[in-house]
């Protein structure tokens, strides 16, 4: 039970080292790459011309860096990663070290599922509508035909969820996507879309998109396959619509752009824009002399990527047993499997 012991033995050192007034990253998301194969409408990123990449000796040093400060989990993003040539090296040198997942448009997915599949805790396939509405949101056609193939063909190896991101144009996919998700046996998690600087404004209407959460929130207290937890819903429910922010808590995350540099304090504020290389930094050091007060309040988001992090209470039963005790079982019953 390799690895549940060291997922164990991860748990267990944040949580020793988790003192009071000290701040640790616990997540670490890395984008690889700018570059995409596709042009969604609500992405940045794709938009930005790839400066040199790191190759996997500095890919090394990051990862080694976020171990020195206590990281345990680390999200690969782009882009598109599958774009990298050297994927599975990446991968591999990455689930050595941490509980690894990965997210991908999935148009590659089933070419490359060989060089990934033994190197991944997690993977995410980006959907967000059923046949034209995605396509026409990703800016390229046939684009739902190749997720979906690949989601098949990846679902057989690696524990996988659709991640939808919910816009102005498509606020009323959800239930198509909930029942794809069904239809296929995976999961899924839901993102509301941002309107970055640079990209195209495409956050949902406020009052339609309180509909598509209450719907989201009710499913999930049926027991469908939703990856949110249910305090994800009523949080924006409570903040956007009521007067209950939740309390943000940004230094949960760290994340590193392409060329190795931290950006903080978070994803959506900084726009993914860094300047200290993470290797040349003691992270505790900063983490502890940021001043992060000014970001406790601010609800702007909701990405799930802060904002799950920043609701989890060892206090609350139901997200200590859809965190950490479902998500063991099912790693013993698939070790005793293997």
């Amino acid at each position: 039970m390799s690895l549940v012991n060291s997922v164990l033995g991860r748990g267990l050192k944040r949580t020793l080292k988790s003192l009071p007034n000290q701040k640790y990253p616990l997540i670490a998301g890395h984008k690889l790459q700018y570059s995409c194969n596709l042009k969604c409408k609500m992405c940045p990123f794709w938009r930005r011309e790839d400066e040199e990449l790191l190759g996997i000796d500095d890919e090394i040093r990051m990862m080694e860096s976020l171990k020195k400060a206590g990281v345990s989990f680390l999200g690969f993003e782009g882009g598109e990663p599958l774009l990298r040539r050297d994927i599975g090296d990446i991968l591999h040198e990455s689930k050595k070290r941490f509980h690894t997942s990965m997210v991908t448009n999935g148009w590659l997915l089933k070419a490359k599922i060989d060089e990934i599949k033994d190197n991944l805790n997690y993977l995410f396939v980006s959907l967000d509508g059923i046949g034209d509405v995605h396509d026409n949101l990703r800016g390229m056609a046939g684009s739902f035909k190749k997720a979906v193939e690949g989601i098949e063909v990846a679902k057989k190896y690696v524990p996988l969820a659709i991640s939808s991101t919910i816009t102005k144009d498509n606020m009323d996919q959800a239930q198509g996507i909930l029942d794809l998700t069904m239809k296929l046996g995976v999961s899924c998690n839901f993102q509301i879309a941002y309107d970055y600087t640079t990209a195209e404004k495409m956050s949902p209407e406020k009052l339609k998109l309180k509909e598509v959460i209450e719907m989201l929130a009710l499913y999930k207290s049926k027991g469908y396959p939703i990856v949110n937890s249910k305090e994800y819903f009523t949080s924006i429910l409570n903040s956007w619509y009521g007067d209950d922010p939740w309390k943000c808590k940004p230094w949960l995350t760290i994340n590193i752009d392409p060329l190795g540099n931290i950006v903080q304090p978070c994803y959506v504020l900084n726009e993914y824009s860094g300047d200290k290389k993470v290797w040349d930094i003691d992270i505790l050091k900063l983490w502890n002399q940021y001043d992060w007060a000014p970001y406790e309040s601010c609800n702007k988001c909701a990405l799930a990527c802060y904002l799950e992090p920043s609701l989890f209470n060892w206090h609350n039963p139901s997200m200590v047993k859809e965190r950490f005790l479902d998500p063991l079982l099912s790693l013993i019953k698939g070790e005793l499997a293997w």
